[in-house]
């Protein structure tokens, strides 16, 4: 079992030139602090395996649990659309580059999931009263990622994402990736643009409106 220690904060470094646009001669240098590995992304596009098959809203979203336990991981970089004029484009060009994080299998105890929506935030809980939340074919788009620790079963650093085998997904050709039969993750907190799964279980769920995120 391989342990790796995690820190948070980190974000994608600013570039002098608009993020919209995404061209061949710049790659992006994506800081992935929950496994201390860094990626140069190249021009990517919605083709290939990721988490976001769907134009996203733009507005990120905060996800935290005490212990993420996962079966089949993969990790590699991607690339998020907006719809088309889409008010939360900003200077980006509608694009967001991201992290894509693809479990098999998945727990979570005492999840936490909020997002803000002009000063007050939607807020929702499950999994706080002894079963844990499931997921199956689990994917997460996300911009920071971090936690207390990380532990791995057979990790694989450095693979090209389109062989990746451990969760079933294939990610675009050429890119930087790592892959491993299992990780626990504590303390897991993560910003997101999206997420999927195939099923996704909620157990002693809990919606509402509050002044305060996860």
């Amino acid at each position: 079992m391989a342990t790796s220690e995690l820190t948070g904060g980190e974000t994608t470094p600013e570039s002098d030139e608009p993020r919209g646009r995404v061209r061949l001669r710049r790659a992006a240098v994506m800081g992935v602090p929950a496994f201390a590995v860094a990626a140069a992304l190249v021009v990517l596009t919605a083709q290939g395996a990721i988490a976001a098959q769907f134009a996203i809203s733009g507005m990120p979203f905060v996800v935290t649990a005490d212990r993420l336990e996962a079966q089949g991981f993969e990790q590699f970089g991607g690339m998020d659309e907006m719809a088309p004029g889409s008010p939360n484009a900003g200077d980006t060009g509608g694009q967001v580059l991201v992290v894509v994080s693809a479990i098999k299998k998945a727990k979570l105890t005492k999840l936490c999931q909020s997002v803000e929506l002009g000063g007050t935030y939607l807020h929702i809980t499950a999994g706080d009263k002894g079963t844990p939340v499931s997921a199956t074919d689990l994917a997460t788009d996300s911009t920071e990622l971090s936690g207390k620790q990380a532990d791995f079963d057979n990790i694989e650093i450095g693979g090209d994402a389109s062989t990746f085998t451990k969760a079933g997904v294939k990610g675009p050709l050429g890119v930087f990736g790592q892959q491993a039969d299992t990780v626990v993750i504590t303390n897991l907190r993560q910003t997101n643009y999206a997420t999927t799964a195939a099923r996704f279980t909620l157990p002693n769920l809990n919606l509402n409106f509050s002044s305060k995120g996860c």
